[in-house]
């Protein structure tokens, strides 16, 4: 968890308390009861922020105990505000064990796992055993293999009489004057556990309109409205719009060849357009989330560079045509503006 020690994040604990504070600080101060709930909150929180979300409209709200299903420990959502309010976006519920345990209980079987340590230990552990007295007449040939099972039970019961099954397959009564408790030390290699269910559901669809709806930007430019779509350069559907600035004395022959190279490296996808002035091209590229333009002009036929344009802050730069495709997929282009 260090790397999200200095990280604050919104919470709204279960009584309506609203807080800022790291994943680890709130694990550690019990608002979140579970080691791995948090480790899942944390996940998701860097997923919504990497796709997009901005980071001062989300939060994470805990259910009360009136929401949750008996057999659910703790329970989070991550709620995103948008156009239409807060809105449930992803779900990340503490399942607890309940259908294991209530099957063991019912089967009388182990449904456990084993969780294997890398080094033995020693523990001094209470077992049970049996009284040869009492046990011996009771079982008879089968006293030596009632003994055997108990001392192989993982947990001392509290009430008697309980069932126990043997290595036979025999399954026998046994009474609290049978046996007796006693300490001894024992090897211990592992330990049987039950599993327990984180359930993290994320809704995509809700995912996915909230990025839109944060990513949508108009502003005013000459005197007229712009409109923006910052998409996260991971989720942009169009990577690349190559443009020539004029489709003659080679520019759009020069621009169709670099757009077939692009569309042809993996991860990358770009179209070509040449139609309209190139301001109203920009504008046509921002509106549906393209981060990058790439403009071929008169002096890419000299030296072959062109202009790379930069959706976000429509900074632009130069760089070697046969360099364009390598730097936007490795993500080095930022490089270009720093």
């Amino acid at each position: 968890f260090s790397i999200w020690e200095n990280l604050p994040i919104t919470l709204v604990s279960d009584q309506g308390e609203e807080i800022s504070q790291s994943i680890p600080a709130a694990l550690n101060g019990g608002v979140i009861r579970h080691a791995t709930v948090a480790y899942f909150m944390a996940q998701t929180y860097d997923f919504l922020i990497a796709v997009g979300i901005d980071a001062t409209r989300l939060r994470f709200r805990q259910h009360q105990k009136t929401e949750m299903a008996h057999y659910a420990s703790d329970c989070w959502d991550a709620e995103i505000l948008g156009s239409y309010g807060w809105v449930e976006c992803v779900g990340i519920a503490h399942r607890g064990c309940y259908d294991l345990e209530a099957h063991e209980v019912a089967s009388g079987q182990r449904l456990r796992a084993w969780r294997q340590w890398s080094q033995p230990i020693e523990v001094d552990k209470e077992v049970l055993t049996t009284v040869g007295a009492k046990a011996g007449p009771a079982f008879r040939d089968m006293a030596g293999l009632v003994k055997e099972a108990l001392e192989a039970l993982e947990e001392i019961p509290t009430e008697f009489p309980i069932e126990v099954q043997l290595s036979n397959g025999e399954v026998v009564t046994v009474e609290s004057e049978h046996v007796k408790h006693h300490r001894v030390l024992k090897t211990v290699n592992g330990e049987w556990y039950l599993p327990h269910v984180v359930e993290p559901a994320f809704g995509i669809d809700r995912i996915i309109w909230h990025l839109i709806d944060h990513a949508w930007c108009e502003v005013e430019k000459e005197g007229q409205d712009y409109s923006v779509m910052r998409l996260a350069q991971i989720i942009a559907p169009i990577d690349v719009a190559v443009l020539p600035l004029f489709e003659k004395d080679g520019m759009g022959q020069l621009a169709d060849g670099l757009n077939r190279t692009i569309c042809s490296t993996k991860g990358l996808f770009s179209y070509y357009d040449g139609s309209g002035s190139i301001g109203r091209r920009y504008a046509r590229a921002d509106e549906v989330g393209v981060p990058w333009c790439v403009t071929i002009d008169h002096q890419s036929l000299e030296d072959g560079t062109a202009t790379i344009r930069q959706r976000d802050s429509q900074q632009q730069t130069r760089c070697a045509l046969a360099d364009i495709a390598e730097i936007i997929v490795s993500g080095k282009v930022m490089q270009l503006f720093t």
